[in-house]
This record gives structure tokens, C-alpha cells and sequence, in this order.
């Protein structure tokens, strides 16, 4: 029993190293450093409230909109960037892989957690932007990490899968890159669920179901304002109100079994 447990030991301390390593090359050479971790979200955000709060009047009628928005751009960012850093990890990793025998898993957990070190900063910020623009703390709040580590389990399944089929098909990172692009419009960041639900319920219905989406707004719910449409208030039916964390066991178990199948040639095909 003392071998397993010493090569779990030193498998904790392989990703912490990468995990440290990743955070600080990601800010290596930039003149703001680790202040980028604030500024990128802050200043999609910004962007955003100006375009779309100010110039396009939308978000009006919703409570402590900034801070709504905020929260949902601050979410989509660990969610982009968790994703893009485990889905590229193997092919980055790949000079260590071929000299070194560990567990490849390693690799991608250590890229996306230095993504949570980033959201952490980042949700830091959401928060006392929450207290001056005068939310009121509640004990919902308490529920907001739960929530985010059902955004990080959702991420880390789509990076096993993406990232062992990247190994071989390049094209993944790109693909991927687009189809972000594409569900950024498809979930309610810049928009309210409300102006969809006003035109059509069914497909207010179907965008909740996404799991992205109904984080998001769970977020919003628990953390600034119980107004927030939700998948909960907004479903009936309590077997489909499950189908978003569904989704998410299922890309968690997929992601896992088909990495954990693929990883044995990593070191072959990169």
C-alpha cells in the first residue's frame, strides 16, 4: 500500500507545480502581469454595458443590471478560457509527456485550474461590485461555489473529450473557437432569458436546458436578484428540470472514458 500512496502524493505535487507553473508563464513578459486576470473580463464587460445597457437600452427593467451583467461575463470567461487551456494542454505538454511517465489527466486538470485561479480573482470583483452598486448579501450566496464547480465539471469533461481528439485532429482548437462564438449568443449573457420568453416560451425553455446557461442564471438568482428566471422557476416538469446537470455527468463521464482510452499513444501521436 505504501507504493500507490506515495505516487499519489507525488501526482499532488506534479499539479500543483503545473498548475503554478501554467499561471505564471500565462503573464510572463506582459507589462501588467497578473493584472491581465481582472482587466480581460472587465474589459468585455465594459464593452458590452456600453453597447448593449447603454446604447441599446437593454437590461432596463432588471435589477442591479451591471452587476448582472458582470457576473454573466465573468462566468463566460472561465468557461472559454477552462476549455481552451485543457483542450490545447496535451499538445502544449508534449515535450514533458515523452520524457516523463505520469498520469496524462494531470496536464489538463492542472490548465483548467489555472483558469479557476483566474475566476476566483475575478468573481473577488463581481462581488464587491455587488455591495457598492447596494445588492444585499444574502445566505444564497453560499450556494454560488456549488454552482461554479457545476460550470468547472462541465468544462473539464468538454477538455478530456476536445483534448484527446486534438491530439490528432488539429482542427479541434479552431472548431471550437467558433463554436464558442456562436453559444455566447445562444445563452443569455447580454441578453435577458425575458425578451426570449416574451416571444417564445418553448425556446426560453430549450436555452435554460443548455447547462451553461442555467448556471449562469442560477448565479444571477443567488447572487444579486430573485427576479432572475431560472430553470427552476421557469420548468414545470421536474425530469426535464435535471436535463442540464444531466448533460453535464454525461460530458464528465464520455470526456473521462474516451481520454482515459486515447491517452496510452499520447506520447506516439503528438
Amino acid at each position: 500500500m505504501a507504493i500507490p500512496n506515495f505516487l499519489y502524493k507525488n501526482n499532488r505535487v506534479l499539479l500543483k507545480e503545473l498548475t503554478i507553473t501554467d499561471f505564471k508563464l500565462r503573464y510572463q513578459g506582459s507589462v501588467l502581469g497578473y493584472l491581465w486576470a481582472l482587466l480581460r473580463p472587465l474589459m468585455m464587460f465594459a464593452i458590452l454595458y456600453i453597447v448593449f445597457a447603454k446604447l441599446l437600452k437593454i437590461g432596463g427593467d432588471i435589477p442591479h443590471y451591471p452587476v448582472y451583467l458582470l457576473a454573466g461575463t465573468t462566468l463566460w470567461s472561465f468557461f472559454t478560457e477552462c476549455t481552451s487551456q485543457g483542450i490545447q494542454a496535451i499538445i502544449q505538454r508534449g515535450e514533458l509527456l515523452r520524457k516523463i511517465c505520469f498520469p496524462k489527466y494531470i496536464v489538463v486538470v492542472s490548465s483548467t485550474l489555472t483558469a479557476v485561479i483566474n475566476l476566483l480573482i475575478n468573481l473577488a470583483v463581481v462581488i464587491v461590485f455587488a455591495l457598492i452598486n447596494g445588492v444585499t448579501p444574502s445566505l444564497t450566496w453560499l450556494i454560488v461555489p456549488v454552482l461554479v464547480f457545476e460550470l468547472y465539471t462541465l468544462a473539464l469533461g468538454i477538455s478530456f473529450l476536445l483534448g484527446a481528439i486534438n491530439v490528432k485532429y488539429r482542427d479541434i482548437t479552431s472548431i471550437w473557437e467558433v463554436l464558442t462564438q456562436a453559444l455566447f449568443y445562444a445563452i443569455p449573457i447580454i441578453y435577458p432569458i425575458a425578451m426570449v420568453a416574451a416571444t417564445s416560451t418553448t425556446a426560453a425553455k430549450i436555452i435554460l436546458l443548455n447547462p451553461i446557461s442555467q448556471i449562469i442564471q442560477d448565479v444571477r438568482y443567488c447572487l444579486i436578484t430573485k427576479e432572475t428566471i431560472t430553470t427552476w422557476n421557469f420548468i414545470n416538469n421536474p425530469f426535464v428540470k435535471i436535463i442540464p446537470f444531466i448533460i453535464v455527468i454525461i460530458f464528465l463521464i464520455w470526456g473521462s472514458w474516451y481520454f482515459r482510452k486515447k491517452s496510452k499513444r499520447f506520447a506516439e501521436e503528438i
